[in-house]
């Protein structure tokens, strides 16, 4: 049904059958706390929010009402709703921040909110301006020569940092360093050596990765709490604070220092065509001013440490813990990117298990528990009327270990994407960890190509093993990450 039908219609819905907003199920709710209570007397706390809304879903069905914050959340499960909001998105499509926390400190310092956070006009000059070099192929492949330099520079950092047991001991922590550097050759076009031992920006890298790690781990946990913090200083929002503060002070430097650079370039008239590839293509565009440039070089910088870290680490481990799924991997990355060729766009084209290996790793092991809009008009979902404007929660991945439409849901099998086994159950709507349309992520080829490189990298040189016991689960810290540090054994191939 057309948009404009179906927003003609809901005056008259309670008539014909759907059913009214204020009906839709959903946890206990309580005056300014909301659901806050749940998570700190419930089953569930804070750190088990992507296992609250499995709970949530086979309680109250396949919409939900939560109170958040103050703020009323619905949670959208079927992914044949969440083909629904897509479809009725238009140009400048809404959403809420996925850090209030980072959006209120952002206020108080008159920063951008960066480009995951901007809406309506403003996001879309900004997208329009960067998207050519972000998600055009040929343009994301312009940087597999340093992707490749800097994935082998993790796999020799790992050859140097194991321990007698073969263990890298701060795994998270070598993976975040290997993201900052990837970053910072992309957005500054410079080498930052966080990955050489003994270097004076291995430590500055150290500092940003665990600044990072507390801003994420604080924002879940203040997401979840009485919103006290929003009325007063409270002891965890000034921890907040201050990882902010030391995190983006320390990224602005670095865009300031790379424009310095790229204008004294260009004053000299010694740069080549090469050099500041994506920054000067910034600069060049008439409908950006600094501050413009500025704000997506900040986003691109740091979001891929913030969601690739965990990402990377998961199917790390997915590797170790799957033998046979491992072997399979490394055979057609040893016929098609063995470590004597360097990384191309024709050899990643000719990964498909990698590629299939990579998303099933986020069935397993999802990075995030939703994707968040706010409806731009009047629709139905699930039989209940939701108004325009109404902040929904896209949360597919309730049914990622579901028997009935994954056979054997607990086994890694990549298997099942590969388009001659491909299962005909599987909804296209329900796997998209990169979100869908205009507001898709717009990293996604830059962190699929980082993926399949590095992983392609570390398992030509490495042997991936992990010693028996539990398996490794989730833990909630505005996105998932493991819950405890991850044993590999990286055993030399050679």
């Amino acid at each position: 049904m057309a948009a404009k039908s179906v927003a003609n219609n809901l005056g008259n819905s309670v008539g014909r059958g759907i059913k009214r907003f204020q009906d839709i199920p959903g946890p206990p709710s309580w005056p300014l706390v909301g659901s806050a209570l749940i998570y700190r007397f419930g089953q569930f706390n804070k750190t088990q929010y992507h296992e609250a809304l499995k709970d949530m879903h086979l309680k109250y069905g396949p919409l939900v009402k939560e109170n958040i914050g103050g703020k009323i959340v619905i949670h959208v499960f079927d992914p044949e709703d969440i083909k629904t909001v897509y479809g009725y998105e238009g140009k400048y499509p809404v959403v809420p921040p996925l850090q209030e926390t980072t959006q209120m400190y952002r206020a108080q310092k008159d920063m951008s909110l960066g480009l995951g956070n901007t809406n309506g006009e403003e996001w879309y000059k900004l997208r329009s301006n960067c998207i050519q070099k972000m998600l055009r192929p040929k343009e994301v492949a312009f940087h597999l020569p340093s992707v490749d330099r800097t994935a082998k520079l993790l796999a020799d950092r790992i050859n140097e940092g194991k321990n007698k047991n073969g263990e890298l001991e701060e795994l998270r922590l070598e993976i975040g360093k290997w993201s900052i550097e990837n970053a910072a050759n992309l957005v500054f076009d410079r080498q930052l050596d966080c990955l050489t031992t003994g270097s004076a920006m291995e430590s500055w890298a150290k500092n940003m990765v665990e600044a990072n790690a507390e801003i994420f781990k604080l924002s879940g946990d203040l997401k979840l709490s009485l919103p006290i913090y929003k009325y007063l200083s409270t002891p965890k929002w000034r921890r907040l604070v201050a990882a902010e503060d030391s995190f983006y002070s320390e990224a602005i430097a670095l865009v300031e220092e790379a424009l310095i650079r790229l204008k004294d370039g260009v004053e000299k008239g010694n740069l080549s065509s090469s050099q500041f590839y994506f920054l000067s293509y910034l600069i060049s565009r008439e409908e950006l001013d600094l501050k413009d440039v500025t704000v997506i070089c900040l986003s691109l910088f740091t979001d891929g440490l913030s969601t690739t870290t965990p990402t990377l680490l998961f199917n790390l481990y997915a590797l170790a813990r799957n033998p046979e799924v491992q072997e399979k991997v490394f055979e057609e990355v040893q016929k098609n990117l063995p470590l004597s060729s360097p990384a191309s766009t024709q050899a990643l084209a000719n990964l498909p298990y990698l590629k299939a290996f990579v998303k099933e790793t986020f069935r397993l092991f999802p990075n995030g528990t939703e994707v968040s809009r706010y409806t731009e008009q009047d629709m139905n979902l699930a039989g209940y009327e939701i108004p325009a404007g109404t902040h929904v929660d896209l949360n597919p991945s309730v049914h990622f270990m579901n028997p009935e439409i994954f056979h054997n849901p607990a086994k890694h099998s990549p298997e099942r994407w590969l388009r001659e086994e491909t299962d005909n159950n599987i909804h296209p709507y329900l796997l998209t960890p990169f979100g869908h349309g205009t507001r898709m992520c717009a990293g996604r080829r830059f962190a699929e190509q980082d993926l399949y490189v590095v992983i392609a990298r570390i398992i030509s040189r490495f042997k991936l093993t992990m010693p028996s016991g539990p398996p490794v689960n989730q833990i909630y810290h505005t996105l998932l990450f493991p819950d405890t540090p991850l044993h590999i054994k990286f055993q030399s191939r050679e």
